[in-house]
């Protein structure tokens, strides 16, 4: 998701006269969509599917760097430790 200044920055004046198109570019490209107000940026616009893809990715990435910094911290468990946790918590809704 690389953002090109010469295409994928627009000034929020155009996206008010020409909405509609913006949409059906975002849907189009896939491409995220900087908005700018008074020559700085103000918003970014992105297709609601490659939102959610974005954000599932952020999530995962983010249990990874806690998962690594537990390990670093030497807060693991053994695979015997981490099944008796599991039912441990797993008999609490039965």
């Amino acid at each position: 998701m690389d953002i090109s200044i010469s295409k994928d920055i627009e000034p929020l004046s155009e996206f008010r006269k020409k909405s509609a198109d913006f949409i059906k570019r975002l849907k189009k490209d896939k491409q995220p969509i900087v908005l700018t107000q008074h020559g700085k940026s103000a918003a970014v616009l992105m297709d609601v599917t490659e939102y959610e893809r974005f954000s599932k990715k952020l999530n995962l990435l983010e249990d990874l760097l806690e998962a690594k910094q537990q390990v670093q911290q030497g807060e693991t468990y053994t695979m015997e430790e981490a099944q008796d946790r599991i039912n441990k918590h797993l008999s609490k809704w039965k």
